[in-house]
């Protein structure tokens, strides 16, 4: 029996640990410095998850933490992803991480191949899945022209004044929209403004939300756009329509400022303050239903015709596992190929962008698979282009 640990209780941390732990063949444990997170989960599932309090901001504590295992899940905030890559490296154990932290991920690569421990960061839905099939696309077609995604996570009942709520940590998603935001544009790495280029976009079963600009692509620049010559590639985040318009008067306003300033003498940072008021209104009470929307579209030849190939996901709230979709969509890429490397299918030391999985034969056709059997379905369709 495989030993696995996930680093965090949160939303997605707790799915991951439901779904290892319906495996027969993982004994599971959770690590989080929050005992209600801990108690919460351990409630869920009684006996099957064990639980274990650890200040995971600490590489040391998350070293001793993960000793005892044979496989690492992180489901931490992006504040201390980087941190607790390069410790559980330290520690010598594969790890399988969701976190979209800030930092280059790639920088502890050599790290991990000199420790010899395969780790897979960003997998999750987005980055994760997007980055796995753009990646096929990008394999599929020759040459592959443009790379489209666009991602959003948004509650199923649009409530004023945001019309949203945070699938996940709320920090992360404020730092979306102060991020500058790279692109591909005839080959060429361009950056613009994060929540730039607004333009509207229509999905059956969800109508029309709008797309931004945000700085989605991260390591798909380097692997996909310059390794396989896409000379255009972009990410764009899904919103109801007004979101844009409120956040960038906020961001400009200063709200989003981690620079201290002076209020009646004290010292505040604008970001802490939003962040007071602002962030229990974007947290998702129990039993309050999200979806999840997205859509990769690749352009190029494919057997000698011009052709797109389009994947989309619309997954909702699960009311039988009461787990949200966002939950769900990001915990279940993760678990499954943390299997896959526990299991020796994926065995390549070093960090490893997610988009290194579609050169598996087989992994992508499987990991959908999987997914689908949990509910999260991928809808694919290869269209020819008019004239070709």
């Amino acid at each position: 029996m495989k030993r696995a640990v996930v680093l965090g209780a949160g939303m997605v941390g707790s799915v991951m640990a439901m779904d290892l732990a319906s495996d027969p063949g993982f004994e599971v444990t959770v690590a989080d410095i929050r005992e209600d997170a801990l108690a919460r989960i351990a409630s869920r599932s009684p006996g099957r998850i064990r639980t274990v309090r650890a200040d995971l901001s600490s590489p040391d504590a998350i070293r001793s933490t993960v000793a005892p295992f044979d496989i690492v899940l992180g489901a931490l905030s992006s504040r201390i992803g980087f941190g607790a890559l390069r410790a559980v490296i330290e520690a010598g154990k594969p790890y399988c991480d969701i976190s979209f932290m800030a930092e280059d991920f790639l920088e502890l690569d050599a790290l991990a191949r000199k420790a010899g421990v395969t780790c897979v960061t960003d997998c999750g839905v987005a980055p994760g899945m997007s980055n796995i099939l753009a990646a096929h696309a990008a394999l599929c077609l020759k040459p592959c022209r443009r790379i489209e995604i666009h991602v959003g996570g948004l509650p199923r009942e649009r409530r004023w004044p945001f019309e949203y709520k945070a699938g996940f940590s709320p920090a992360d998603v404020i730092e979306e929209y102060t991020r500058p935001s790279r692109f591909v544009e005839f080959g060429e790495v361009v950056t613009r403004e994060a929540l730039s280029d607004p333009n509207l976009m229509d999905f059956e079963g969800v109508g029309t939300l709008e797309a931004f600009n945000t700085d989605g692509l991260r390591s798909l620049i380097e692997t996909v756009a310059r390794r396989h010559g896409v000379p255009f590639m972009k990410e764009q985040t899904l919103r109801y329509p007004g979101h844009i318009d409120l956040m960038r008067v906020m961001r400009e306003t200063g709200l989003f400022s981690k620079e201290p300033i002076d209020v009646g003498g004290v010292k505040v940072r604008p970001l802490d303050l939003t962040s007071a008021v602002m962030f229990p209104k974007w947290t998702y009470q129990p039993g309050e239903q999200d979806l999840t929307v997205m859509r990769i579209k690749a352009w190029g030849v494919r057997e000698g015709r011009e052709v797109s190939m389009q994947w989309d996901l619309l997954d909702f709230f699960d009311v039988a596992s009461g787990c949200t979709s966002m939950s769900r969509t990001t915990a279940f890429p993760c678990t499954i190929v943390a299997r896959m490397i526990a299991d020796g299918r994926f065995a390549r030391p070093g960090v490893n962008a997610p988009e290194s999985l579609a050169d598996q034969p087989g992994l992508v056709d499987e990991l959908l698979r999987q997914l689908k059997a949990r509910n999260v379905a991928y809808r694919n369709a290869t269209t020819p282009l008019c004239g070709a």
